[in-house]
């Protein structure tokens, strides 16, 4: 999310969480802090998630506090001692993978320890918002115990494809809905996002 009065009509759908970009190499990149005191003042059910970059740790901590974030996604090349830094301060760490071909889900095992969630993204040119899924038949081959996010080019026509995903893995614990909902980078299309929300309730 970028833009207050597109926030506010994306969180009055209730969305579990809402996600600001903090990489100024993205399209979406929400701002710098001074910019985003609104942030606090989104619904407080409604968790908000930072996305950094290999982005130096003081930033992360200064950017999350000011801004009350909730959780902390690492989308970059961060180690696992990087995430132990960031859970020892009392955040939510999230740790992001580009999934293609030949990837292997035993790197994750590392970060666990320090992970509430995983996402896994589509590798692709960018750090994220490349528009594309991976093959989810990929999926199979996670065996860790840490909950993820599926994400990579999750469309609107792929509601009554993931109205089943639960059954999928064991594992799945939601999905990371970005560029192929928008009017624009970083501007979400409220109605499309509704229509999928009510596709895939369980």
């Amino acid at each position: 999310m970028c833009h207050e009065d597109n926030a506010r009509a994306v969180a009055a759908l209730r969305p579990d969480y809402l996600g600001f970009i903090f990489f100024e190499k993205s399209p979406r990149h929400a701002g710098g802090p001074g910019q985003l005191a609104w942030v606090r003042h989104l619904p407080k059910e409604i968790k908000k998630v930072g996305v950094f970059v290999n982005e130096e740790p003081e930033r992360v901590l200064a950017t999350a506090g000011e801004l009350e974030l909730d959780v902390v996604q690492l989308h970059g090349d961060e180690s696992p001692d990087y995430c132990a830094a960031m859970a020892n301060t009392g955040l939510e760490v999230w740790k992001a993978f580009g999934v293609g071909p030949g990837f292997s889900f035993g790197k994750t095992e590392r970060y666990e320890p320090f992970c509430e969630r995983f996402v896994f993204d589509a590798k692709g040119p960018r750090r994220g918002g490349n528009g594309v899924p991976f093959n989810w038949q990929q999926l199979k081959y996670y065996r860790g115990q840490t909950p993820f996010l599926l994400s990579g080019g999750i469309g609107p026509e792929h509601g009554p494809l993931l109205k089943d995903a639960s059954t999928w893995h064991p594992m799945l614990a939601g999905f990371d809905l970005n560029s192929r909902f928008e009017t624009g980078p970083g501007r979400k299309d409220p109605e499309l996002l509704k229509q999928f929300f009510n596709e895939i309730k369980y």
